[in-house]
Parts: structure tokens; sequence; C-alpha cells
């Protein structure tokens, strides 16, 4: 394999992601300059043993300043019934804390989002320039989970996929 062979054009690699389907979260902070959020398909799990994720944040996000500077996150992971916040986080020039979409602080400082189906409060332990972005990984160390999908259930997933909003269920549901 040739190390240095070029890179694919970025259209093409966004039309090979746009058809890879991802969970919606939206990522809050606060580093002491007001409240920011982000509406965030880039969140994985890496460990269980310590509880660790990562998320990525594109520098061109008019939040990446704020969220890189903060010491802990709030990640809040959407259902169905959240496609509404999800649209708040994704949109640029609005006031994402006004109360269109009721919010409060945790006794910690940070932000979180009034009827999501979970959320978790993260403390940052790395962050990496990987191109335009920076991956962020933290650490959880607090959860509340408002509304639990049951093993082998559908669930009521909010997932991105080719620019748009969708929602699994047991209509989605594939037999194998």
């Amino acid at each position: 394999m040739n190390a240095s062979a070029s890179s694919l054009a970025a259209e093409d690699f966004k039309a090979v992601f746009r058809g890879h389907p991802s969970g919606v979260t939206v990522i809050t902070a606060d580093a002491g300059d007001g409240p920011v959020a982000l509406t965030a398909s880039s969140v994985a799990s890496v460990s269980a043993e310590p509880p660790l994720l990562v998320f990525s944040i594109s520098s061109l996000s008019s939040t990446a300043e704020a969220l890189l500077r903060a010491e802990s996150v709030v990640v809040h992971f959407l259902d169905g019934n959240n496609v509404e916040v999800a649209k708040l986080g994704a949109t640029s020039g609005i006031d994402r804390f006004a109360q269109a979409q009721t919010w409060t602080r945790l006794e910690t400082g940070e932000p979180v989002f009034d009827g999501v189906r979970a959320w978790v409060r993260c403390v940052i332990v790395d962050r990496m320039q990987a191109g335009t972005s920076t991956i962020v990984v933290a650490r959880a160390v607090e959860s509340q989970i408002a509304r639990d999908a049951q093993p082998g259930g559908s669930g009521d997933a909010l997932v991105y996929h080719n620019r748009t909003w969708h929602r699994l269920g047991d209509h989605s549901r594939l037999e194998g």
C-alpha cells in the first residue's frame, strides 16, 4: 500500500458518509462565557471501564472554541421525541438557550436540555487535532436515562441519514 497516495476528494468522502446513518446527540458546555450547544453524529463509545467516549468538533463550528475550552460537557442522547433539540443544536446564528427549548444547569454548572432520552456528563481527558476537526476524549462521570431502550427492542432512536432526520422503530426493524 502506498502511504503517499492522494486523498479521496472531500465531496466523494461526504457522499460515502451520507449513506451511513448515525445516532444523534447534542453536546452542551459552558466554559465561562455562557452555554453553547452543538448537534453531533460523531459520538462513539470507546471503553466501558473506564467509561470513555469520543466525539469530533469541526473548527468551522461557531461553538468550537467554547467547547474546546470547556473542562466538562453534557452529551444528550436523543430519540424521535427530541428532533427539535437536534435541529436547535444544528442551527447556527441563533440563541440555542432561548426558552424555545427548556433547559437547566446541573449542580456542576453544565447546561442540560429537558426531556431528552438520556444524557451523560463527561470530563474531558484528551484532545487531538485531526485535519479540520478536534477529536475529544471524555470520561463519563454522571448520567440520567429518562426513556431506556429495552434490550432487543427497537426503541425510538433518532438517526441522521442522507441529510435527513429519521426515527427507528418497529417499522424499520429487519428480522434476520
